[in-house]
């Protein structure tokens, strides 16, 4: 499916072809529409709506060990939540086998996973894998600006793993930190984007204001009494 290229139907005229993870990129940034039409390869069309979540497009079939097979929810696979297109900075310490991904790679958070794929070199020949951190074991994240430092827990090792991610924009990092559902800000770094610590609770300032009125209508209240002769 990653491998096809698609043409873009834009006020009548044919746009590309692209690649699936272009289209997906161009999503993203905003670029596309997600109601915008497809064309296939086979000529079939499809929104890109339907491209991104893998609707109309063929299914590649491959043998996948448990690791990486996808995650069965109440009977149906997985659901994509989010697609992102990243670059992979820098992976620290000991857990998964992540391998020295070039270029962009493809983020998908989805029901149970945070799915990470992408093409490497192993000698002269480019190879394509992808590796997936179970939500639940992504304990902190941080963001500084367009980049975003995920601490993945490692049962095995009983550490964390570091991964650092360039999500190409500052929206798409606040988006993904904010859709970690078990991660926390790392110690001494700045509350999640999307995620704002302390969820409605006022302002400090704010309370300032609500106790000083407070106390100004109560001495007003009782000026009026006291000279009420």
């Amino acid at each position: 499916m990653d491998d096809a290229l698609y043409h873009v139907l834009y006020e009548g005229r044919r746009m590309g072809p692209y690649d699936r993870r272009t289209i997906v990129g161009m999503r993203v940034k905003k670029a596309l529409s997600s109601d915008q039409v497809v064309v296939a390869p086979d000529g079939a069309e499809m929104t890109v709506a339907e491209l991104v979540h893998g609707g109309l497009a063929p299914v590649p079939q491959r043998q996948e060990d448990e690791t990486l097979a996808p995650a069965r929810v109440s009977g149906s696979y997985s659901v994509v939540e989010g697609i992102y297109p990243a670059r992979l900075l820098e992976v620290e310490g000991a857990g998964y086998a992540v391998p020295a991904f070039k270029d962009e790679v493809e983020l998908r958070v989805q029901t149970r996973v945070l799915r990470l794929a992408g093409r490497f070199r192993e000698g002269r020949a480019w190879k394509e894998d992808r590796v997936k951190f179970p939500l639940q074991d992504i304990q902190h994240a941080r963001l500084g600006g367009t980049v975003v430092d995920l601490w993945v827990r490692v049962a095995e090792q009983g550490g964390l793993q570091r991964i650092s991610l360039d999500l190409l924009s500052r929206d798409a990092a606040g988006e993904l930190a904010g859709a970690l559902p078990h991660a926390v800000p790392y110690p001494g770094s700045e509350p999640l984007a999307a995620r704002p610590a302390g969820g409605n609770a006022f302002h400090p300032w704010l309370w300032t204001v609500v106790v000083g009125t407070a106390v100004f209508v109560t001495v007003v209240l009782v000026w009026v009494l006291l000279h009420r002769r």
